[in-house]
């Protein structure tokens, strides 16, 4: 049976499974593999290995007529038509859990980045700016005793409030569901989006891509917080109508943004965001720890090879196709 790669990629299960089953890999690193490819190949192929880049769509499944799995190394799977799956009865797997910590992380570091103005600090010395200490260069927004608001309170936003917390800060969140049982064990308080966005300090954005969640935070929302409020997306690009956050930073109506994903990715470099000193972006890396793609890897491969078997997958995103 034949597994389809999409991306190139390093692990040990690897010489095991080529022995077992025929393996095929997309190896230019950092590159898409091309639709017209991956409808070429995937025709004749028993599973995938797939990724948020690569959109499997009614036409992917009209092609993949051998397919009897999907598994994308992430836990997002808004990229794959999940009733074009179900109806031919491939399950599909994704990889929940094992990021929430390293994506937690990244929104911190972005937070802090943000508040203390790393980037412009590091531009200006790269620029032979710096001629003298002086009291107020580059100063920027405190963390500890400010207030975070967090926008989805799933799995990453459980931790980044215990990650918060033991920064002394003060967290609200808003949410499709409120969450009492959270809310007493993290001591956080539930706000409707549009109080949350007038009290915090810090806005961090982990709501996954909906219809519901699509621009929900565009200017008018952005005018709704403080001149001083850092704006952090580490969920998807999709959840932020970008023209609106861009007219906000630049007219200095709220301090920085942190930003992870972008609406369209790779995000090129005249996207005008990037032309301005109060954003901070980065290539979509929220997982991106040694030991967290290692373990996505692990994951996604042993879904494909349980599916292979007939067997259940660890995490199966369409359990009605049991």
């Amino acid at each position: 049976m034949k597994i389809l790669f999409t991306r190139s990629i390093e692990s040990p299960l690897l010489e095991q499974i080529s022995e077992e089953y025929e393996v095929v890999m997309w190896k230019e690193e950092n590159s898409v593999m091309p639709r017209n490819e991956l409808l070429k190949e995937v025709a004749d192929a028993d599973a995938i290995f797939t990724n948020l880049t690569d959109i499997l769509d009614a036409e992917f499944f009209e092609h993949a007529k051998k397919l009897k799995v999907v598994s994308t190394m992430a836990v997002g799977f808004d990229n794959i038509d999940l009733q074009e799956a179900t109806k031919r009865g491939i399950p599909v797997g994704h990889t929940p859990d094992v990021l929430s910590e390293a994506v937690a992380e990244l929104a911190l570091t972005l937070m802090f980045a943000c508040a203390r103005r790393v980037g412009e600090s590091m531009q200006f010395i790269k620029d032979n700016k710096w001629e003298s200490w002086g009291p107020y260069l580059f100063a920027g927004q405190k963390i500890s005793g400010a207030k975070l608001g967090i926008i989805g309170m799933g799995r990453i936003g459980k931790i980044l409030a215990k990650q918060a917390k033991a920064l002394n800060m003060e967290v609200v969140y808003s949410n499709r569901r409120r969450d009492e049982k959270t809310e007493m064990a993290l001591d956080i308080d539930y706000r409707d989006l549009t109080s949350l966005l007038k009290e915090s300090d810090y806005v961090v954005m982990l709501a996954p891509a909906s219809a519901e969640t699509y621009h929900m935070m565009g200017y008018n929302e952005f005018s709704l917080m403080k001149e001083t409020s850092i704006f952090i997306n580490v969920s998807r690009g999709s959840t932020v109508e970008e023209e609106g956050l861009y007219k906000i930073l630049k007219e200095n109506k709220i301090f920085a943004a942190g930003l992870d994903v972008f609406e369209v990715e790779p995000i090129q470099q005249n996207h005008p965001l990037l032309s301005l000193d109060n954003v901070i972006a980065v290539p979509h890396i929220g997982s991106a720890t040694k030991e967290t793609r290692d373990k996505m890897v692990e994951i996604t491969l042993t879904n494909i090879t349980n599916g292979l078997k007939g067997e259940r997958l660890l995490h199966t995103v369409n359990e009605e196709v049991y």
